[in-house]
Order: C-alpha cells, then sequence, then structure tokens
C-alpha cells in the first residue's frame, strides 16, 4: 500500500511543478505536404490555412507539393487546403502541442465538376478509408484515435475493438472477432506487406495476444477493413489491418520518453541530412510489468510475470531522379511461465493451468525496403523486398496430484521465416478511371516439430516433424471508373496459388458507391475471399498402418467466404454521421473432420494455440449475417462521441451435418464512448476524460462432462453438445483521465485508464479441477487501472 501511495505522490509532485510555473504562449510549426489522391503527385500552390486565425496564417505549397507552417498556437487547429480543379479539404481539430511539430499528408481527389473557382467548405474525414478502391466496411484511424478512447490501451487492436461489427475474445487479449469470424482470419499488413502475428506472446497461426508489438506513437493514417475487401488483399476470410508508420520530422530531431501499460519507451526521430529531406524514426519498449507486480499492480496472469521488449524503425530516403527510398523494420520478442505448481488449488488463474507448468517463448521480426518511382506525372510503381521470422515455442509438464511434481508432458517448436517480392503498379487515367495492379511471390520456409510424452513407453511421439520450404503466389487488378460527381465503380479480380499443393483460386470483387445527395450516401459491395490454413495445419502427423506417418492434411484446399455488404450513410453536419450495413457471408470449403464430428476449423482462435486435429477434408460450411449500426461525432468542439450496435448470427456446420452456433457467436454488442476536453486557464494546460461502456452477448461453449471428468481425472468434453451452452453476457467500463501540459519546446501528459471500472465479473472460461472433482469458473479481469507518463520535446 504505501508502494501505490508513494507512486501517487510523485504523478501529483510532478503535475504540481508543471502547473506551478508561467503560463507563456507556447507556439508550434505544422508542416506537411498535399497530393493527389490517387497518383500521389504533389500539388504545387494548393492553398493551406489554419483556420479562425487573426491575422489569418495561411501559405501555398512549394513545387514539391509542401508547405509549412510558423507560429500556430497550441490547442487544437482545423486546416482548410483547396486546390483549383479538386474536392476541397478540411483537417479537424489537429491537436498543436510544444513539445512535437505536426507533420501531415494530405490527400486530395480530383473534381469532375470544372469550376473556375474553389469554395471551400467544413469537410474532409479522418476516418475515410486510404484506400480508394475500398468501397464498404472500411474506415480510416490514426494515431490520436488509438491512443484516446478508454480501454484501447494503445493498441490498434483494442482501439477497433469499438468499431461496428468487432467485438473482443477476451480482456487479456487483443484478438478481435469480426462479424462472427474466427481472429485466424484477419490479415495484418505493413507498409504494403503481409507480415505474421504482431503480438508478443502469439502463437503461429494466431494473429492476437496480450501485448501488441506495433507502436501506436509510430503509426500514420491506417485502413481498418471488416467485409468485402479490395482486389489488393489475399488470403483473408475476415478482415484487413492496413497498418503505415508515419516518417520522421525531416527538419529537427525529436524525441519521446513514455512509461505505462505496454512497457517504458525511448523514441527519437529527425533529419539525415542532404536537400532532399531524408529522416529517420526509431523507438525501443521493455516490459514494465515486473515494476508493476513490485508496486501491487496485477497483470492479470497470477503470479506470472510477462517479460517482453520490441522495436520499430523507419528510415525514409527521398531522392532527386531515383524515386523514394524507405526501410522499416519492427520486432520483438517476450516469454512468460505459468507455473500451475505455484497456483492456489481452490482456484484458476485466467492463463495457468493447474495440473501444468507452462513456458512460452514467442518471437517476431520483419524488415522492409520500399523503392517507389514515379514514370511521369499519372503514373509511379513500388517495388518492395521484405523478410520476416515469427517463432513460438513451448513446454508443458504435467503435475502430479498428490505432490505436484512435474512431468514432461508436450514439447513445442515452431518457426517460419518468409522473404517476399512484390511489385504494384498504379496508374490515373484521368479524372474519372484510375486502376491498379500487382503481384507478390512469398518464399516459406518452416521448421516445425511438436511432440507428445508417452508414458507408457517413456518417449515423446511426434505430432510434427517437418521442415523445407513452400512458395504462395498472389496478383491482383482492380479498376476505379467514377461515372461522374456522385456515382461510382471499383472492379476487380484477386488471384492466389499455393505451391505446396497446387491449390488455386480467383476472386472477383465489386464494389459500388452512390452519393444521392450531400447528405445520403448508399453503397454495396460483393467479394470472394480464401485463405490457406495455418501453416502447421498442413504438416500434423496420423499413424497409419504398420506404424507408418502420414500427413493426412497436406492437400487441404483453400477456405472460402463470399461477402455481400450493403450499407447507407447519413451525414447530420460535418461532424456527425450516421452510418447502417447489413451484411451476408456465406463461408464454404472450410476443415472438417473425415469422420462424422462436431468439429471445424472455422472455430480455431477460440483458445491460445491451434487444434491437433488430423485427416481433414474441405467439407465443411458456415455463414455470418448481421446489421451494424453506427453513430459519431468526430472530434469538434472539444468532445467526441461514438456509440454502435452490433446484431449477428454465426454458425457452422461439422462433418456430422448439424448446424451449431460458432464459438464467436455472441449475437450483439454495443459500444458507448463519449469524451470531453478542456483547456485550464488557456491551451497550454488540457485536461480530457473519455468513458467507455460495452454490453455484450456472452460467447458459445461445450460444456464439461463431470462424472467422465471424474472417472478419467481430466477435463472431458460434450462433443456432441458443442457450443450449445451461453456464457452469461459480458459488461465493462472503462474511463480515461488525461492531463497534458505544454512547457517551451517539450509537453507533458499524464493519463489513468481505469478498465472495468465497476470490478464487474465477466465469465472468461470453464475448466476441471481435478483436486477439488469439480468445475471452476475463471474470471476476466477486474478493475484495472492503468497509468501512464508521456513526454515529447
Amino acid at each position: 500500500m504505501r508502494q501505490k501511495t508513494l507512486l501517487l505522490l510523485i504523478l501529483l509532485g510532478l503535475s504540481h511543478w508543471a502547473t506551478a510555473q508561467d503560463n507563456p504562449s507556447y507556439t508550434q510549426t505544422v508542416r506537411g505536404t498535399v497530393l493527389d489522391l490517387v497518383s500521389q503527385s504533389p500539388l504545387p500552390g494548393a492553398s493551406v490555412r489554419i483556420m479562425g486565425t487573426d491575422p489569418l496564417i495561411g501559405t501555398a505549397t512549394d513545387l514539391e507539393g509542401r508547405f509549412t507552417l510558423t507560429a500556430v498556437p497550441a490547442g487544437r487547429a482545423s486546416i482548410q487546403v483547396s486546390y483549383l480543379g479538386y474536392e476541397p479539404s478540411t483537417l479537424r481539430e489537429i491537436p498543436i502541442t510544444s513539445g512535437k511539430e505536426v507533420v501531415l499528408t494530405i490527400q486530395l481527389e480530383e473534381s469532375l465538376e470544372q469550376m473556375e473557382t474553389v469554395v471551400v467548405q467544413a469537410g474532409g474525414d479522418s476516418r475515410q478509408a486510404q484506400n480508394e478502391m475500398a468501397t464498404v466496411s472500411a474506415r480510416g484511424f490514426d494515431m490520436e484515435a488509438t491512443q484516446r478512447f478508454a480501454g484501447s490501451r494503445n493498441d490498434p487492436a483494442r482501439m477497433a475493438q469499438n468499431f461496428a461489427g468487432v467485438s473482443g475474445a477476451n480482456d487479456s487479449r487483443n484478438d478481435i472477432v469480426i462479424r462472427g469470424n474466427s481472429p485466424t482470419g484477419v490479415l495484418w499488413r505493413l507498409e504494403g506487406v503481409d507480415i505474421p502475428n504482431p503480438n508478443h506472446f502469439g502463437a503461429m497461426g494466431t494473429t492476437g495476444g496480450p501485448v501488441s508489438i506495433l507502436n501506436s506513437n509510430l503509426l500514420d493514417k491506417s485502413d481498418f477493413i471488416t467485409g468485402a475487401f479490395p482486389a489488393a488483399y489475399g488470403n483473408a476470410t475476415a478482415g484487413v489491418f492496413d497498418l503505415n508508420l508515419r516518417k520522421g520530422n525531416a527538419y529537427r530531431r525529436e524525441h519521446l520518453v513514455q512509461m505505462g501499460f505496454n512497457g517504458l519507451e525511448l523514441g527519437t526521430e529527425g533529419p539525415l541530412g542532404g536537400a532532399n529531406g531524408a529522416s529517420y524514426l526509431l523507438n525501443y519498449r521493455y516490459s514494465t510489468f515486473a515494476l508493476m507486480q513490485e508496486i501491487g499492480f496485477s497483470a492479470g496472469t497470477g503470479a506470472a510475470v510477462p517479460y517482453y521488449q520490441d522495436f520499430s524503425l523507419k528510415l525514409d530516403l527521398p531522392t532527386r531522379s531515383w524515386g523514394r527510398f524507405s526501410v522499416f523494420a519492427i520486432g520483438g520478442k517476450s516469454n512468460i511461465d505459468l507455473l500451475g505448481s505455484e497456483t492456489d488449488s481452490s482456484a484458476t488463474d485466467l492463463y495457468s493451468e493447474l495440473t501444468q507448468n507452462i513456458y512460452n517463448r514467442a518471437k517476431m521480426g520483419v524488415v522492409g525496403l520500399t523503392h517507389r518511382q514515379y514514370y511521369d506525372t499519372q503514373t509511379y510503381g513500388v517495388v518492395t523486398l521484405s523478410a520476416d521470422h515469427s517463432f513460438s515455442g513451448n513446454r508443458v509438464d504435467s503435475l502430479s496430484l498428490e505432490n505436484r511434481e512435474p512431468s514432461p508432458l508436450f514439447r513445442n517448436h515452431f518457426g517460419l521465416n518468409k522473404f517476399r517480392a512484390q511489385y504494384e503498379l498504379y496508374r490515373k487515367v484521368d479524372s474519372r478511371n484510375n486502376f491498379r495492379a500487382g503481384m507478390n511471390y512469398d518464399h516459406l520456409q518452416f521448421n516445425l516439430r511438436d511432440s507428445l510424452y508417452q508414458a507408457a513407453e517413456d518417449r515423446f511421439r511426434d505430432l510434427r516433424n517437418a521442415s523445407g520450404s513452400s512458395g504462395l503466389f498472389q496478383s491482383h487488378l482492380q479498376w476505379q471508373h467514377r461515372l461522374d460527381q456522385r456515382l461510382s465503380a471499383n472492379i476487380g479480380l484477386h488471384y492466389q496459388y499455393f505451391v505446396l499443393n497446387d491449390a488455386r483460386q480467383l476472386e472477383p470483387r465489386f464494389g459500388l458507391s452512390f452519393e444521392q445527395n450531400d447528405r445520403n450516401t448508399f453503397s454495396f459491395g460483393y467479394g470472394l475471399h480464401s485463405q490457406l490454413q495455418p501453416i502447421p495445419t498442413y504438416f500434423l502427423e496420423s499413424e497409419g498402418p504398420n506404424e507408418q506417418s502420414l500427413q493426412t492434411n497436406k492437400g487441404l484446399d483453400f477456405s472460402k467466404s463470399h461477402h455481400l455488404v450493403a450499407g447507407f450513410r447519413h451525414q447530420f453536419s460535418p461532424d456527425v454521421h450516421l452510418k447502417s450495413e447489413i451484411y451476408y457471408q456465406h463461408v464454404y470449403d472450410v476443415p472438417v473432420e473425415t469422420a462424422p464430428s462436431s468439429f471445424s476449423l472455422l472455430n480455431a482462435g477460440a483458445d491460445f494455440g491451434l487444434p491437433n486435429v488430423d485427416s481433414l477434408t474441405n467439407r465443411g460450411r458456415g455463414r455470418n449475417y448481421g446489421l451494424e449500426l453506427t453513430l459519431e461525432k468526430q472530434f469538434s468542439a472539444g468532445s467526441y462521441f461514438l456509440a454502435t450496435a452490433s446484431l449477428f448470427d454465426s454458425r457452422y456446420r461439422g462433418s456430422d451435418a448439424v448446424w451449431r452456433n460458432t464459438a464467436f457467436n455472441s449475437r450483439y454488442v454495443v459500444n458507448g464512448l463519449f469524451g470531453k476536453e478542456w483547456e485550464i486557464g488557456g491551451p497550454n494546460r488540457t485536461f480530457a476524460l473519455d468513458i467507455k461502456l460495452t454490453y455484450a452477448g456472452g460467447q458459445y461453449r461445450t460444456p464439461i462432462d463431470l462424472e467422465r471428468s471424474i472417472l478419467e481425472n481430466q477435463a472431458v468434453f460434450q462433443e456432441d453438445r458443442a457450443f450449445s451452452v451461453k456464457n452469461p453476457d459480458y459488461f465493462r467500463t472503462d474511463l480515461k483521465a488525461v492531463y497534458r501540459v505544454n512547457k517551451k519546446n517539450l509537453t507533458h501528459e499524464w493519463s489513468l485508464d481505469i478498465q472495468n471500472l465497476t470490478n464487474h465479473q465477466n465469465l472468461f472460461r470453464q475448466t476441471y479441477n481435478p483436486i477439488s472433482q469439480s468445475i471452476v469458473n475463471s474470471y476476466q479481469l477486474g478493475i484495472f487501472p492503468i497509468p501512464q507518463y508521456r513526454l515529447t520535446f
């Protein structure tokens, strides 16, 4: 208790020191580039001005489309941009602090209605997707949104759980369930290339984890897509995170110190020299969970302490005649020991198993080189070479019920390297037509080994023992045609071919958008999407005649899904809109067992690892349909709100031909977020409160057969009743308070994010306790305060 009090006194003391100083008027520089949305060509002579300033702060872009606005007052600023022949844009309520310059990339869309003069109106929407080919089920987000929402922990995946159609699997992992699909169906993309699971403690074949390796301080505007993706995206059936890293400041060195839930973080950025504006951006982070445990805050993992560290890097290297080069990298490693031997026999921790000691290790890294070359003002190409590595390893020992002594049970060592070569061509034909085409090849190198201990034979039996290489080829072509100012269509094709087993698939995509007037927009999208099975699934071994090992899953085809989406958007005002979408997904060619059973790989992702089931065939089915509503106010006049409601049904059919709930069918999710910001004695001190409420239906589970579990001394599930029991509804309230102080050339920020403010007991899972011979409930996180301090200078 004394340690908690000491921490609070330190924070209050720092706050008093910062607020006790003078309160002069601080200013900052705003820089940026104005580009054509499609061709990415610079727009020289574009008008850029700060709204509401007197005298007016404004300028025009130079020949490279660049602009600089100096002496912009700290606080919030709205920036208007206009250019003859283009739709004007307004970036609203951009935060201006004294500790860091603002660097923007602003993209304007060419107007089909040629006008002699441009009238700037309140417009522009940071929530619009970056990918102009995304017609439905897509939205943009940026660093500020990721850091603002209560309960998000500076994690883009947790932030996305607030959007319509999305729900979280559990409090302690950032897996996201999109429209009832498994989290394994989500594609992560960084700087234009597909990447492995970007989370600490992530198992191969999964897409989530407790802590993100991605650093929100480095994110540029990015896209999140929940259905009917454009043709550029493949090998995914649920959703897409298309992430971009921002460029470092090419004119001034700036630094960051941050300490919070995600770790102790140090960052730096600045110019690399030369006349072309080269820059670097680098961040390093180390786990602070050990410190949190010392001062009495639980990490939510019982007695276990998670250790991790990660780094992020981007180098931007423009040249005068050789195009633009960039180098990017992210990486992290983590380990945790979940020791059932240190768990109270009367309860079960959220992660730890009472009868097991689990030693978990994981690594992930990506490095890439990108070259962008303009062939003319309307055409450019992007070549990307990248390499990534992912590793997950587990050692599991079983514990004797009599003396709690460990004995070997399971060993796992999964490693996967991917080398990618990729080319994309972008062409703006005219103001009505543009297209993009691309291809990429992934060379896969794998080393997969896991084994289960056979006590009777006193040896380990391999479940997998495979090493080698294979490849995945993908290509796409997409064309956008604007029939007039209000009606546009996107048509595309995506193709992929898996070398390992000669699986191939051609996928048509289509989107249509119609703006009835300035307030109402209708949209429709269709796509056929397919995805490989997790790589370890192909190499699972089963025992054939004469104890011969057979890889019965090696011939599995892609899982496939038809997406149909219809949407409507009504703009009440420049800041407030209502959006609704209805959708249907027909899922087929899903791996299920050859013999009749309730198993389906559609439910993979409901646990921490992949199921070890052999003799699979692509005969499974699934269907998802639902209605989504979003009422949102963009941040303006010091406040914002976001209310989302999702009603859906998610079913699957195994090889027994019985339709059941999927593991992710919670039926409904309702989110409400509200935030308000106040200036305290001027723009140099601000205080903000953000609150979030979530109410969702409980997910379905398979009940435990208590009598058989007692007889067999381990959990036995009633598979004939798979996913038939619904968990209680889920409820959580999060509250976040942020205090920001501008000083000369630096900014302090303190925040306290109290998650599950009401300490509501949400059921996580049921397990069998062999000591008490009873079924035990494990609950999600209780009240969980997350303090954070951030310094930019």
